[in-house]
């Protein structure tokens, strides 16, 4: 049996792939931004072991989710599902300052690899738009460009996989992945969203949990089980550095 922990789970996605692994015997702990929500999450999977409440929205919030989950002892995996989407019509500003997109889509995962236990493994959720987000690395908080949400949410999606491939390198030892789920009906992604309800969550638990080889590897990126090949720009360690550096700034914790 694993201890997962999975972030932004009290519904879509993030509690799909909860109530799997729970389903498959796992000790699952669940995360909800306020207590109305994780009220929610724990009429749905009552067996959760625990539910950290903390709004990732600020830095605050991180590192209280952060705290909490410490507190539990060591999760053999941590899967950083939260995430908002692209539907933001103007830029938002967190108190801390911040794009909101850009604190809970890549702040918030960053802060919380940097703040908990390493775990054996960390999968990150990126989206098959990362491709067109390739980043102004000067503008990630969108104060000099024209906002569009759509845009700033492919480029936190690119900035996810940076990360995961960035951690996969500083820290050797834990096998760190992203995927991409595919566009599914969920609060996010909108009812009109054509792709498989049923297999969106599958990748994540699998990378979790998974003894099979192909889960045996690190700094790789998947779509339905299978390798795929991100957006080549990912892969540059420069980006990766650079990424790594901006959040340590912006949030004081470098990756240790």
């Amino acid at each position: 049996m694993a201890r997962i922990f999975i972030t932004g789970s009290s519904d879509g996605l993030g509690l799909m792939a909860g109530q799997r692994l729970a389903r498959e015997g796992h000790e699952v702990v669940l995360h909800a931004r306020n207590t109305d929500r994780g009220e929610v999450a724990r009429r749905a999977l009552p067996n959760a072991a625990q539910i950290d409440i903390g709004d990732v929205v600020t830095i605050a919030g991180m590192r209280s989710v952060a705290e909490q989950a410490n507190a539990i002892g060591h999760f053999d995996a941590v899967i950083h599902n939260v995430g908002i989407g692209y539907r933001e019509a103007r830029r938002l500003e967190t108190r801390d300052g911040l794009s909101h997109l850009f604190a809970i889509n890549v702040l918030a995962p960053y802060l919380l690899t940097a703040l908990m236990e390493r775990p054996d493994r960390l999968v990150y959720l990126s989206s098959g738009m990362h491709p067109g987000g390739i980043p102004d690395m000067d503008d990630l908080q969108w104060t000099r460009r024209r906002w569009s949400g759509s845009q700033a949410y492919a480029e936190t999606k690119f900035l996810n996989v940076l990360l995961a491939f960035g951690v996969a390198r500083h820290w050797p030892a834990v096998r760190s992945n992203a995927l991409e789920p595919g566009w599914v009906p969920t609060r996010m992604g909108g009812p009109g969203a054509p792709d498989d309800m049923a297999a969106a969550p599958v990748t994540q638990a699998w990378l979790a949990v998974g003894d099979d080889p192909a889960t045996r590897v690190t700094g790789r990126y998947f779509y339905h089980q299978r390798e795929k090949s991100p957006e080549p720009s990912t892969r540059r360690v420069g980006l990766q550095e650079a990424l790594l550096d901006r959040c340590a700034t912006l949030s004081g914790v470098p990756l240790p």
